[in-house]
């Protein structure tokens, strides 16, 4: 079984789920530093994901497949299951039994759900029958009904096939890697059904091709299994392509978690006891941790303050851009999209039309993306343009004080000289004579100048 996890129990559930000869897929790069273990990236038959309380888990998938997850999951005897009436993705006739202010309750049988006004596609009153898709479940100990839809979609994997849609879309960070998946879905020889648009997810731009052909098989046969053309007759519920069961652990399971998560890593007693508290506990136990591990050597630690505070890849950061006058100008929000071992972080912006690049000479287009890397502690960053077909259109490398990445930010002073490479290949050095009047001014120090100049020496030599 294909099983993927997400959320504060990840650790703990993945080596659980390894030891049980279950293969763990998509895992996120802090899991594959812990374990030594092939992750692939295959369809997964049973997602498992820490609910928002933090009290369990929800494990949503084949219904053979999630059967067999709850049991490799059940870490004590304090360990609770139960099976949802209104699995995600599962298409009811329901009735509208009462309106709220931003929504109506339906009832779907066994359970009752909540449509909100703006997921249907005209007015919704008391006794209406709608055919409606569960959206989001819900854990059975919160106090929420599962949220409704009125659209129709099945997934596997990367995979989502939405009735009404047509073609093939894909929602990628990179917008290169998702126009060549577009292009490759034809190769794959499978047809969704008729009036099912494919839909393909960030994760697919990295999967083989028999991993998409896999997710694309299973989502078609999970399409062509729900009756649409049946009339609607509340209440019933017409298909689930997937079961959902809700797992809550007790204070007895938290600390077993314990212990197969320290068999992987540093983990400090009451490890998910206290993350399950809340957002702010799980954090702290998170840079505790981190800290627990340090070498000592006095270097800051950069990889525990970013884990546990940000910015990690997913978060938007400003681009704080001091200059030595005492002026802060912000160059725009930028995507973190990546960050490699060494605490380089990847940085993406999508860039307006309008002026050119300043030292380039190239016009700045609609559809140009800027990617630059920051490495908290260096005196200079790069940043890449590209247009949009990603042919490169030159790079501009910025000598500054030392790179700061704080949670919501990356700062750092401007020191004026530059180095530039044109999109013809030629390397120049730009705006001596900038630092020179700073340095005339009083604003720079002949020190920091010096290392300006000799950062900016090093850098015309290796670009």
């Amino acid at each position: 079984m294909n099983v993927r996890i997400r959320g504060i129990y990840t650790t703990a559930l993945t080596r659980r789920f390894l030891d049980a000869d279950h293969a763990v897929v998509g895992a996120s790069d802090p899991i594959r530093d812990r374990f030594d273990a092939d992750f692939g990236s295959a369809p997964h038959d049973a997602a498992v994901e820490t609910t928002r309380d933090r009290q369990g888990v929800g494990v949503t998938g084949a219904p053979e497949a999630v059967a067999t997850a709850v049991e490799t999951l059940r870490p004590a005897r304090d360990t609770f299951a139960w099976a949802s009436p209104a699995p995600r993705d599962a298409v009811f006739d329901a009735r509208v039994t009462e309106t709220l202010g931003s929504g109506a309750v339906c009832d779907l049988g066994d359970a009752e759900g909540f449509l909100p006004f703006g997921n249907a596609a005209d007015h919704v009153a008391v006794g209406d029958t709608r055919r409606v898709r569960v959206a989001e479940s819900s854990a059975p100990w919160i106090d929420r009904r599962p949220v409704l839809d009125t659209d129709v979609r099945v997934r596997s994997g990367p995979a989502t096939l939405v009735h009404g849609e047509s073609g093939v879309t894909v929602d990628a960070r990179d917008d290169a890697a998702g126009r060549e998946l577009a292009g490759m879905t034809d190769l794959l020889g499978i047809d969704p059904p008729a009036e099912w648009g494919l839909r393909w997810d960030d994760a697919a731009t990295d999967a083989d091709m028999a991993a998409l052909e896999a997710a694309l098989s299973r989502a078609v046969e999970r399409a062509e299994a729900i009756p649409l053309d049946e009339s609607v007759e509340p209440v019933r519920r017409l298909a689930a392509p997937a079961a959902t069961t809700w797992v809550w652990f007790g204070r007895e399971a938290r600390f077993a978690l314990d212990a197969d998560r320290r068999a992987v890593t540093a983990t400090m007693d009451g490890h998910h006891r206290i993350k399950a508290a809340s957002a702010d506990a799980s954090r702290a136990v998170d840079f505790v941790e981190a800290l627990s591990v340090d070498d000592g050597d006095g270097d800051f630690p950069f990889a525990a303050v970013t884990d546990t505070f940000g910015p990690v890849a997913g978060n938007a950061v400003r681009l704080e851009h001091g200059k030595p006058d005492g002026r802060l100008i912000v160059l725009g929000r930028a995507d973190v999209v990546d960050r490699d071992p060494d605490g380089t972080l990847t940085l993406r912006r999508e860039m307006t039309a309008g002026g050119s690049y300043d030292a380039l000479g190239v016009a700045r287009e609609a559809g140009d993306v800027a990617t630059t890397k920051v490495r908290e502690g260096r005196w200079w960053y790069p940043t890449v343009y590209r247009d949009a077909d990603g042919e490169r259109k030159g790079t501009y490398v910025n000598v500054c004080t030392p790179v700061e990445c704080f949670p919501d930010a990356v700062r750092y002073v401007d020191l004026h000289v530059d180095v530039v490479k044109g999109p013809d290949g030629e390397v120049r050095r730009v705006d001596d004579d900038e630092l020179d009047a700073a340095v005339g001014a009083g604003q720079v120090t002949e020190a920091l100048a010096e290392k300006a100049r000799s950062v900016a020496s090093s850098l015309e030599s290796a670009i």
